[in-house]
């Protein structure tokens, strides 16, 4: 269900800021909006809170975001929470920013390594990754898993490649284990 919601509702905000011209504009405002929940669990928990009414949540969010944001953005806050949908308002601008990236063919690729990468080789791993897209550009995230072994797991989207070591001794294992012996 919440993945509907964050749909319907992401992609609503995404389709207002295509129509109205302000997709960069409204894509830093969503991030600002997830740094200040991420920076205030409480501001969570009194939006989640059921014993406070709806209209007094709104006045929380418009006191708390009418200095940084539109008047547009901030009117689909207050719709969110008079919907009370407020505790998926993260997923709602994460689909939102994921829309932005596909948009501008922005890709997202996470890269597991077992050891620590130089910059040149991480700058090779983008431009590889670049060359074998149809993305412009990446927004990469590095990450080091010493039980890889040696290798790298590099996940775009729900895309993976895993020519981790790990991976080939689990592959070898389970072809041996299908090995009959007479």
């Amino acid at each position: 269900m919440a993945k509907l919601v964050s749909k319907t509702y992401g992609e609503a905000l995404f389709d207002l800021a295509m129509e109205e011209g302000t997709l960069d504009a409204t894509a830093k405002e969503a991030e600002v909006v997830l740094e200040v929940i991420a920076d205030n669990p409480e501001l969570s928990k009194l939006l989640n809170h059921p014993k406070i009414v709806k209209e007094e949540k709104v006045t929380i969010v418009e006191n708390a975001f009418k200095e940084f944001l539109s008047d547009t953005f901030l009117g689909f806050l207050t719709l969110v929470v008079q919907k009370d949908r407020y505790n998926e308002i993260q997923q709602i601008l994460q689909y939102f920013l994921g829309l932005v990236r596909e948009e501008k063919k922005i890709g997202v690729a996470k890269v597991t390594s077992a050891i620590s990468l130089s910059d040149a080789q991480k700058q090779q791993i983008c431009n590889k990754l670049l060359e074998t897209t149809d993305y412009v550009t990446f927004e990469m995230h590095y990450e080091v898993d010493a039980s890889l072994i040696g290798g790298l797991v590099i996940r775009v989207g729900d895309k993976v490649v895993d020519s981790s070591i790990r991976n080939r001794i689990n592959n070898m294992a389970k072809s041996l284990s299908k090995i009959q012996l007479s």
